[in-house]
């Protein structure tokens, strides 16, 4: 006993940690491969996100936020942004799926992504068709399978509600056209607050204590492991890799990626509340998740304990969502479009 006190002590005084190096130097680690962490400073944050061509306030959020859970700019009248893309489930759905107009499940079994921390991300969409929240915001309204809404339906049910009328004057001036790219660009300036700092990011930010020692062994291993070769950079994903889904134990829906086999990495943020996970939602559990990436993008052998130790850093990256209320949508009126279940 007075030998493993004694040694315990020895590693307390060399400033070397439990997880087998200092805090300072595995802080180091991690950003020699490419992490980083979300600024703690508001305006850094704010010149993070926001997008100089419609500059973030705090009318244009709230409209977007209402636009956002408005159930109104689907064709059927009955699914919003926030049914695929759900704020109190981790911004994603938790069906393998995406169900959309008539229940109808995404054709390539695509699951829905998290919205939150996507202005993090450099491209949108599986095959990363775009970089654009705003653009991204445009697709799911009028995809077929989604919300199946045309330009100009969106824009007649906003345009016969006053309340919408009177809220985007104030948004953005009274002589303003509300045209169907203004509302999903209001909708995209609401998406570009739903970020998630975490403990993960306090550490990077030079909080030692923020993470557990087991949660700093984690980190080391998924680091060591490579990891970070596709999930890096302060969105841990959100770029394009090459992906080959028919070589994985969860093949399904022969989705391919874009036109040269590229695959968005999704987010490492907030995992441990958006299973089932990949872009064809085939695989529940995280540990499973993480050996399936291991064996076949990394070609390793990850062990068990190390499987383990990944998923209990990888629990840390969850993080605080903004305090977001359920708004009160405008009222219709005689000249509002009728819900169309066809």
């Amino acid at each position: 006993m007075k030998r493993m006190i004694s040694v315990a002590v020895a590693t307390m005084i060399a400033g070397v940690s439990a997880f087998g190096m200092s805090d300072s130097d595995l802080v180091k680690k991690a950003t020699d491969a490419g992490l980083k962490a979300i600024p703690q400073s508001k305006l850094e944050l704010l010149k993070l996100v926001d997008n100089d061509k419609n500059p973030i306030t705090n009318c244009k959020v709230e409209l977007g936020k209402k636009l956002y859970f408005d159930p109104r700019l689907s064709k059927s009248g009955l699914i919003s942004c926030n049914t695929c893309h759900n704020l109190g489930m981790g911004g994603a759905d938790g069906v393998g799926a995406a169900v959309g107009h008539k229940w109808t499940p995404n054709p390539k079994h695509l699951n829905s992504p998290t919205v939150y921390n996507s202005v993090l991300n450099q491209v949108q969409f599986w095959d990363g068709r775009d970089p654009h929240l705003e653009a991204q915001a445009q697709g799911p309204i009028q995809a077929g399978p989604e919300m199946a809404a045309p330009k100009q339906l969106v824009v007649d049910r906003v345009t016969t509600m006053p309340g919408y009328v009177a809220e985007f004057k104030k948004a953005y001036g009274d002589d303003v056209k509300i045209t169907f790219e203004l509302i999903t660009d209001t909708i995209a300036v609401f998406e570009r607050t739903l970020v998630t700092p975490s403990r993960y990011d306090a550490f990077l930010n030079g909080n030692p204590n923020a993470l557990t020692d087991a949660e700093k062994t984690g980190l080391k291993v998924f680091i060591d492991k490579g990891c970070t070769a596709c999930h890096n950079d302060i969105g841990l994903g959100g770029t394009m890799m090459p992906f080959d889904g028919s070589k994985y134990d969860f093949a399904k829906g022969g989705f391919t990626g874009n036109e040269n086999g590229m695959v968005k990495t999704p987010t490492l943020r907030n995992i441990e509340e958006t299973a089932p996970y990949f872009h064809n939602g085939n695989i529940w559990s995280l540990a499973t998740a993480v050996k399936q990436m291991d064996k076949i993008q990394l070609q390793n052998n990850i062990t068990d304990k190390e499987t383990e130790q990944i998923v209990t850093f990888l629990k840390s990256l969850t993080g605080k969502k903004p305090n977001i209320s359920y708004p009160q949508l405008p009222v219709i009126t005689e000249k509002t479009p009728l819900p169309d279940m066809n």
